[in-house]
Parts: C-alpha cells; sequence; structure tokens
C-alpha cells in the first residue's frame, strides 16, 4: 500500500462512515473495488432526486439562507466558503460543509440561535429510524470538534398526518425532533467506529464478512451482486412466508432447497420446494373451480396505476398518499358478448381525480363482477376516492363490495407453477399464463417506473418525450 492510499483511507465521509456502519466489507468494497458495485438501481436514483425536493421544502422552514455548492467545486473549496459565511455572521446555511479529524460532512441546515448553532437534517421517511440518528451523531461529532458552538441537533422529517388544504404549510408538512441527548450518547460510539473503520481500510485484505440481514438493513447494498454470487437458483432464500426462514437456514450450513428437512416447511413452502426439486407444477383444480364459479357477469376487470410522493400535489392529500392516474379496465357482459376495453390516462400536470372517476363510474355497471390483482391496493385507492368525494360513495362502495381479488389463488398456492419461486406477484404469475406478456419485454417493467416516467412527462418540455 502507497503512502497515497494510506492517506486516502484516513479520509472518511459521512457516507462512507454510514456504509461502514452497515458492513466493513461493504466499507472496503466501496473504496478499493468499486468497479464491482452493482448497476445503480433506478429506484435509488429516484429516491435521491425526491430528496432533494423534500430538502427544498424543508429550507422553507429557515428562509433566505446561503446555499455552499457541491457539485462544482471541491471539498476544501466547500469548506472555505462555510467558514467565510460563518465569519460574516449569515444565519442559516444550506449544506455548509466541514472538516474534522479527516472525516468531512455537510450538514442539510445549519442555523444559528441564540445559545449556538442547530443542526437540522432533513429526510423524506414518516418515521426515525436508527440510521438517521448516527446520521445526525457523525455531523455533530465533526462540527463540535472544529471548534463549532454547536447547541442542538435536530431530525426534520415528513408528517404523514398532514392534509394539504391551499398553499403548502410547511411547519405542518415537517416535523422537528430535537434528539440532542440521544446524539450526546453517540459520541463514544462514533469516535470508536471511526477508528475501527481506518484500521479496517489499512488492511491489504477486504474483510471477509459473510451475507446476512445487513445486505438489506437498513439500506440495500451495492455490492450484494459480489457478495452473493455464491448463492444460486433454488436457494433457501426463496422460501416465502411462514416457516423455514432462509437466514436462520443459511447460518446452520443450509444453501440449497434440497437440503432443508421437511418438517421445518410450512404447507405452502413445501409445495414451493416440491415444485422446484422436481420442475412440477401444482394446481388445486377443485379450488380453481370455486374461484371460477363465484365470478359473475358482467365482468370487469380493473388496474389502476399510481403515484405517492412525499410532498402531497393536491389539496385533500396526505404525504405518500396513492394518486390514480391511469387505469385500465375491460367488460364482458355476458359469457357470448365482446370484451370491451377502457382506459384513463391523465394529461400532464392537472389534478386527476375527479376526471378519473367520473370516467370510471360511467364503465363499470352497478353491481358488476370486479376482478382485479391484489384487491387491497385496488380497495384503497377506491377508498380514497371516495373519501374525496362523497358525492360518489355509494357508488363507490358498490364497486369495492363486489371486488373479487384474482391473487387469491395464486397466493394460496391453488395455482403453483415451480417457475414463481415463491412468489404470487402479477410478474411472477402473467408470463407463465400468457408468455408473450412477459414484463422483461416491457421499456417500464413495473408501477415504480411507470409513476417516474408520468413525472418525467409532466416536467418536460419536449413534445417527442411526452
Amino acid at each position: 500500500m502507497t503512502l497515497s492510499d494510506k492517506l486516502q483511507n484516513a479520509y472518511v465521509s459521512k457516507s462512507l462512515f454510514l456504509r461502514g456502519l452497515q458492513c466493513y466489507k461493504s466499507l472496503c468494497l466501496d473504496r478499493r473495488r468499486p468497479e464491482l458495485r452493482d448497476e445503480s438501481l433506478y429506484a435509488r436514483e429516484e429516491l435521491f432526486e425526491r430528496g432533494k425536493e423534500v430538502e427544498a421544502y424543508a429550507q422553507r422552514l429557515f428562509p433566505n439562507g446561503v446555499f455552499i455548492p457541491f457539485e462544482e467545486i471541491s471539498l476544501s473549496e466547500q469548506i472555505t466558503q462555510t467558514i467565510g459565511e460563518i465569519k460574516k455572521r449569515t444565519p442559516t446555511l444550506y449544506q455548509p460543509a466541514f472538516s474534522y479529524n479527516n472525516v468531512f460532512v455537510k450538514v442539510d441546515i445549519l442555523n444559528k440561535g441564540k445559545k449556538g448553532f442547530g443542526i437540522y437534517e432533513v429526510k423524506s421517511a414518516t418515521e426515525i429510524k436508527d440510521i438517521y440518528i448516527d446520521d445526525v451523531a457523525v455531523q455533530y461529532y465533526v462540527l463540535k470538534g472544529t471548534g463549532l458552538p454547536v447547541s442542538n441537533a435536530n431530525l426534520v422529517y415528513i408528517n404523514n398526518q398532514y392534509v394539504r388544504d391551499g398553499e403548502m404549510e410547511v411547519d405542518k408538512l415537517f416535523i422537528i425532533e430535537n434528539i440532542t441527548e440521544a446524539i450526546e450518547e453517540r459520541q463514544g460510539f462514533i469516535e470508536e467506529e471511526i477508528k475501527s473503520m481506518r484500521e479496517v481500510l489499512k488492511e491489504d485484505n477486504i474483510p471477509d464478512i459473510d451475507i446476512g440481514r445487513h445486505c438489506h438493513d437498513p439500506y440495500d447494498c451495492d455490492f450484494i451482486g459480489f457478495c452473493w454470487q455464491h448463492i444460486h437458483e433454488d436457494s433457501v432464500f426463496e422460501l416465502k412466508g411462514r416457516g423455514a426462514n432462509g437466514y436462520e437456514l443459511y447460518k446452520q450450513g443450509i444453501i440449497h432447497l434440497k437440503d432443508v428437512p421437511s418438517e421445518l416447511l410450512s404447507d405452502k413452502q413445501t409445495i414451493q420446494v416440491e415444485g422446484a426439486l422436481e420442475k412440477k407444477d401444482f394446481i388445486n383444480h377443485k379450488a380453481v373451480k370455486e374461484f371460477l364459479d363465484s365470478l359473475w357477469y358482467p365482468l370487469c376487470f380493473l388496474d389502476f396505476e399510481t403515484f405517492y410522493i412525499p410532498i402531497p400535489p393536491f389539496d385533500g392529500t396526505r404525504p405518500y398518499q396513492q394518486i390514480p392516474y391511469q387505469y385500465s379496465l375491460y367488460c364482458k357482459d355476458n359469457e357470448n358478448s365482446e370484451l370491451r376495453h377502457y382506459e384513463y390516462l391523465a394529461e400532464t400536470g392537472i389534478d386527476p381525480r375527479k376526471e378519473l372517476i367520473e370516467k370510471l363510474l360511467k364503465e363499470i355497471q352497478e353491481n358488476a363482477c370486479v376482478v382485479v390483482y391484489n384487491k387491497s391496493f385496488e380497495i384503497g385507492v377506491l377508498k380514497s376516492l371516495g373519501g374525496w368525494f362523497p358525492e360518489y360513495k355509494e357508488k363507490i362502495d358498490n364497486i369495492i363490495n363486489n371486488i373479487i381479488d384474482l391473487m387469491s389463488p395464486f397466493q394460496r398456492k391453488d395455482i403453483y407453477f415451480y417457475q414463481m419461486r415463491g412468489s404470487y406477484s402479477i410478474k411472477a404469475a402473467l408470463p407463465l399464463l400468457v408468455p408473450e406478456l412477459s414484463y422483461e419485454n416491457l421499456e417500464i417493467k413495473n408501477g415504480e417506473m411507470a409513476m417516474n416516467a408520468y413525472f418525467t412527462m409532466s416536467k418536460s418540455q419536449d413534445p417527442l418525450e411526452i
């Protein structure tokens, strides 16, 4: 290891520190073997963008602050600008940068009060998590180390009970929680962890840490592809539901489904394991017939697409509330009638809720059998629509009361194809029933991508993109 490598290993950023808290192996891989990192996760990028929007709203709690840029200038320049603003007695800074003991942090909002500075870490979450405490604790460690008089440390997070009514009320949208006491209690731990991480980074070898729940907690690690490469198809991690647990089995040295003692498996897991080992499907013909006999005409098939964001976009909505912007509806009056298709896709930039429900109520006949996949989702959307528009609640309740869940026979494993690998999602079931309709062949492969595409269209000025 060269001198420059040793100097680099002495430097720890806040993000690297939090990575190390989750796993020392991930810490070293990030520093030494970044090329082994998984391809950037689409959802992770979108979360980052949403986080920036939330932070912009939180800044309204402390208006007229000075922003310290970070993309176009070096770390040392960021620190220099921060020091300059503090010397000028600027009361509020956004993204100020600090370094102490070769640990670099940026603070979301730094606000000067009567007794000193307050740290405000902004999160788009709706509750406090342990990792957030450590996030703020390392910032506190650095700022106190520089000699800055820090009087309090706070988390700013989303109040999911806030209902928008007119202009955004940021003081109601956010909860500010003083966590100074918890932060101060963590200072000894923070200092010891920094020392430990530096020792690990000095070693020539990457730590031999096995896979486990920490690979996904508190965040999905981006080295899973590398660390999990010894886990192949038909592993214990494919087991779903109650019964045997993949992580517990792995701790016992059991990796493959064929090695799982049968007495540990639930009935549903037994179907899954037998299907995987014998490459056979399972169909409970009696149960499937009973399900089909429960359907009636007129027969409708309904699917919603929704978006949910931390900042409530319309009056009457809460943070992260599911807001429908699209539906697809197929209807058949009787066994011999043609299948009719109806659809709705909201124009971008409008509140789609009333237009959507009014159109849907015209297209679904009263007392029709409405088939959905995962009824808890569709019922949740319909109940929200009934709350927003009480004048339509009776008709909406009629739809809700006549919903049949197509997911049920798959969830109960009355129908199970071994290629589903324990899952009963529509993405797992559909390609096996209708091979030409695989999600893998679609540019937009899931609801999350559909939601983000909708938002991309709403922001685009290019008619070709829209």
